[in-house]
């Protein structure tokens, strides 16, 4: 009974029966597609005398080393899919497994940096602040133009772009409080 259901598997990849049936019959299956991997006489010979049919026996060992070359093991499915009308079994499909390729990972992107004028002069006008928060307006702007100068001889002139240009801060609530009281 065994041999005609693992004849059936390998001639259609994939067979309904009884659970207690299914887990036999992966045990079978898993072992011959073993010996189809290996593909020499002597496992042919093995295979044949448990298949049943010439042209299935060929059929397995011409799939089996393309299909299941990466695989070690597992090369069967048990689904369980309910219960027989007549007599309430269990009944389960068995099918041959098609693996999938795997998927090679992407290297992952690293972050881009911050542009160096920008970093720069942002440090400067953050310096500036912490140092002299009392200090007029034009003390900041003087220093954030310093940062500005330094920055663009640092850079070729073929680099420099008009967004390097000295940028204009907003005045502080406290400096135009002051500017309204004079």
């Amino acid at each position: 009974m065994f041999r005609n259901m693992v004849t059936s598997l390998f001639k259609y990849d994939r067979i309904r029966t009884t659970d207690a049936k299914a887990k036999e019959i992966r045990r079978w299956a898993d072992q011959l597609v073993t010996l189809a991997k290996r593909g020499d006489l002597h496992a042919r010979r093995q295979a044949m005398s448990i298949i049943r049919e010439k042209e299935v026996v060929h059929k397995l060992f011409e799939d089996a080393p393309k299909r299941f070359a990466d695989v070690n093991g597992g090369y069967t499915r048990v689904v369980k899919i309910g219960f027989r009308p007549g007599d309430a079994a269990s009944v389960s499909l068995v099918e041959l497994v098609t693996p999938e390729p795997k998927k090679k990972k992407k290297p992952r992107r690293k972050k881009k940096a911050a542009p160096v004028a920008e970093t720069q002069s942002a440090a400067v006008t953050e310096t500036a602040e912490t140092k002299a928060p009392d200090a007029d307006v034009s003390v900041e702007a003087a220093a954030v133009d310093e940062a500005v100068e330094d920055t663009a001889e640092t850079q070729a002139p073929s680099e420099a772009s008009p967004e390097d240009a000295p940028v204009a801060t907003v005045e502080e609530p406290e400096a135009a409080e002051k500017k309204e009281d004079k």
